[in-house]
């Protein structure tokens, strides 16, 4: 059977081109929307009216890409082996599941788009079906890798048990991370909380409170929209919010005078930070006062 693969190239070299333009989560407006080019057309990555997209420009019968939505009511969930990925309802013989199956009887290389805040998505690639279960309705997705030179690289499986259980946990801590960005990024309209540097692109998703801790569940009030230059400071303690909501700027810092950058942390020093405007969404004041008062101990 036709297996695609010069079409599934074509794909996997267009998704990088836009993960270097748009960071890992792509935006499908003015982004995933144009489709990638084949043999003088534009195919389509992805559907976003259905989970599993096969193109027209196929020749054989697999997909070529998956979708997890923000609000997906399937029961996708993470296993050591890889991601379990529900059927479509109905049939499991009607064509998008047949396209599933095949895909995991061809070993092919596909696309698994994980929405992380609606109309963004992470692209995990190559991904690949490495089992298929008929009888809960369901197939395992894990994520393979590309080798070779960087202008010929190949879609290959991970076949060490070892070496996959890590890509999966890898990838598993990139998936979780994402959703909270989005969230937090959207709940602070794509501004540093701090500078108001409004380019998403040089945005991260701060934890007042620890991912490894108790209490540092991925909730919106436990994060902060920081530029990546104020997110490294505040994660080492130069830069922090006060439960009041104003910045500080570290003794250190503020006692040094090497260079416009340090000049530019310093010009926030007691300014208050943006806020989302839900109260629901603000940062939860308990966390910031334990977290400000390791960066006063410092």
């Amino acid at each position: 059977m036709e297996r695609d693969e010069e079409l599934r190239n074509s794909c996997f070299l267009s998704l990088a081109v836009l993960s270097a333009t748009f960071g890992s989560d792509i935006p499908y407006r003015d982004g995933l929307d144009a489709g990638f080019p084949f043999r003088g057309k534009r195919v389509p990555f992805l559907s976003t009216q259905k989970g599993i997209f096969r193109a027209a420009a196929q020749r054989g019968p697999a997909a070529l890409s998956v979708q997890t939505s923000t609000n997906s009511r399937y029961d996708d969930a993470a296993l050591e082996s890889g991601f379990r990925y529900a059927y479509r309802a109905g049939s499991p013989n009607q064509a998008d599941n047949r396209a599933l199956q095949t895909a995991c009887l061809l070993a092919v290389p596909i696309v698994y788009f994980v929405a992380t805040r609606p109309g963004r998505y992470a692209p995990i690639y190559p991904s690949y079906i490495v089992e298929d279960h008929p009888e809960t309705s369901s197939v395992v997705l894990a994520p393979g890798r590309l080798i070779g030179p960087l202008d010929e690289r190949e879609p290959a499986l991970i076949e060490d048990p070892i070496e996959r259980r890590y890509a999966v946990r890898e990838t598993r801590v990139r998936l979780h991370e994402r959703p909270f960005r989005g969230q937090v990024l959207l709940a602070y309209r794509d501004s540093c909380a701090i500078c108001r540097l409004k380019e998403a692109e040089l945005l991260d998703a701060a934890h007042i409170a620890a991912d490894a801790s108790p209490s540092g569940e991925p909730r919106i009030s436990n994060g902060l929209s920081l530029c990546s230059i104020h997110h490294r400071a505040f994660d080492q303690n130069l830069v922090g919010v006060s439960p009041d909501y104003l910045v500080h700027v570290s003794s250190r810092l503020l006692d040094d005078e090497d260079g416009p950058m340090l000049a530019l942390l310093k010009t926030f020093h007691k300014e208050p930070i943006v806020l989302p405007h839900r109260s629901a969404w603000r940062p939860d004041r308990e966390q910031l006062g334990e977290r400000f008062e390791r960066f006063r101990d410092v």
